[in-house]
């Protein structure tokens, strides 16, 4: 099988995109980010849903993201609740981690030239989303573009690295309904800013909201939530 290196957050997007990888037939290596994020729960949710979908390997790399700040996600800024949908498509919000995306595949880049991989899977969506920078197809298109003169194996001709984005142009909605075909369990993953102690998701942050509309548009009761239902 060929190898690709599938960028994991533990969230609803990046699972889907995990399975949709496995379902092309590649043999996925999980990449995920301890980067000093305040909800490092769904790092626990990326575990489970590489076990129950299974990669050739999960790896968890170590950034500290908090020493530049900048985002409500690594620093001491409150995580913004009940933004309207008008808002997220024009307003890029303090939960926009500097550069993040640029990191993330950067690693996976390196990791793909180790393998020998040529293709990376990243969940990036430009329609449900929070208005993120590095979520734009043309965001995408110019790092492929710079990628496959970053590397020995690039200049060399042994890779011509692709960075596939299955979700980009897909809505919340189609999501959750490609990743039901697949065999995608929900109720693995956790997709909340700003969870309690336990990973309760807290209803309010944009990534909350986003997934509420998703499963509503869907016509499906989000199984996350019966986790944490009170017996």
């Amino acid at each position: 099988m060929t190898p690709a290196v599938v960028l994991l957050s533990g969230g609803l997007d990046s699972t889907t995109v995990l399975a949709i990888a496995k379902d092309q037939g590649f043999a996925p290596h999980a990449l995920s980010f301890r980067y000093g994020q305040r909800h490092g729960c769904e790092l626990d949710a990326a575990a489970r849903v590489a076990a129950q979908l299974g990669v050739v390997e999960h790896v968890i790399a170590d950034i500290d993201l908090r020493r530049f700040g900048g985002s409500a996600l690594t620093a001491d800024i409150a995580v913004p609740k009940g933004r309207d949908p008008e808002e997220m498509e024009t307003t890029i919000p303090v939960t926009y981690v500097p550069a993040r995306n640029t990191v993330f595949l950067s690693f996976a880049l390196a990791w793909a030239e180790t393998l020998g991989a040529s293709d990376i899977f990243i969940g990036v969506n430009a329609l449900d989303y929070s208005g993120y920078p590095d979520c734009r197809p043309e965001y995408i298109a110019a790092y492929e573009q710079m990628a496959n003169l970053a590397t020995v194996a690039g200049v060399e001709g042994r890779q011509r690295l692709r960075i596939h984005t299955p979700l980009i142009d897909l809505t919340k909605a189609g999501i959750i309904r490609r990743g039901l075909a697949l065999g995608v369990d929900y109720a693995l993953t956790s997709s909340c800013y700003d969870p309690d102690a336990h990973g309760r998701p807290c209803g309010g942050c944009d990534s909350c909201l986003l997934r509420a509309k998703g499963f509503a548009e869907a016509g499906i009761a989000d199984p996350l939530l019966n986790r944490f239902e009170t017996p």
